[in-house]
């Protein structure tokens, strides 16, 4: 293996376990609790580094690494440790989406001009935090309904929607906001892995 690709690898790593962690502390720290009956809901913004991740790192690396840190935040709250699994799938399908949409379809880390990425940034935020508006309440519904055997999962479904919908609308305005600013500076470092 080449040094160069060697050293893009190590960076790609590197950048995931970043991702993970400020996953995490956006999560742990910085949500709002919202008790709704025997459930509990909260507004994040862990989805907008997800989607950041996926963005500078593609599909793979930036998927898991935001699942990764928003699973581990759902292992240490024992509100939200029975989740841990769908939290794992919902965050690496929201960075999938993302990453591939940008990636694949937009080609965004070999254009150069920011007029140019930032539609295909914007399009791969909307197209995956869409997603996770629509199939996180869902998939949420059945998990609590079928696997844990929460009939209360029928009264929190709504209010999974409404959370959801906040925490997808803000994270792409967030995400866009993140990697329009931050991948200038990686270009310049030479930190900006090509995807």
């Amino acid at each position: 293996m080449s040094t160069v690709k060697h050293n893009e690898q190590l960076i790609k790593i590197v950048l995931t376990g970043l991702t993970a962690a400020l996953a995490y502390v956006v999560f742990t720290f910085l949500q709002i609790k919202i008790p709704i009956g025997g459930d509990t809901q909260s507004i994040h913004l862990g989805n907008a580094i997800v989607v950041l991740g996926a963005l500078l790192l593609g599909p793979i690396y930036g998927g898991l690494g935001g699942a990764l840190g928003l699973t581990i935040g759902d292992l240490f709250d024992p509100v939200y440790v029975v989740s841990a699994p769908k939290t794992f799938l919902m965050k690496f399908l929201i960075g999938l989406i993302a990453g591939l949409i940008a990636h694949k379809a937009g080609k965004i880390t070999h254009l150069q001009e920011p007029q140019q990425y930032f539609k295909w940034v914007l399009f791969a935020a909307i197209a995956a935090l869409l997603f996770n508006a629509i199939f996180d309440p869902i998939i949420g519904y059945f998990y609590k309904l079928l696997i844990l055997g929460k009939p209360a999962a029928e009264l929190s479904i709504s209010f999974r929607f409404v959370t959801t919908s906040i925490n997808s609308v803000v994270s792409v305005i967030v995400s866009v906001l993140l990697y329009m600013a931050v991948r200038p500076a990686l270009e310049k470092a030479h930190l900006l892995p090509k995807v």
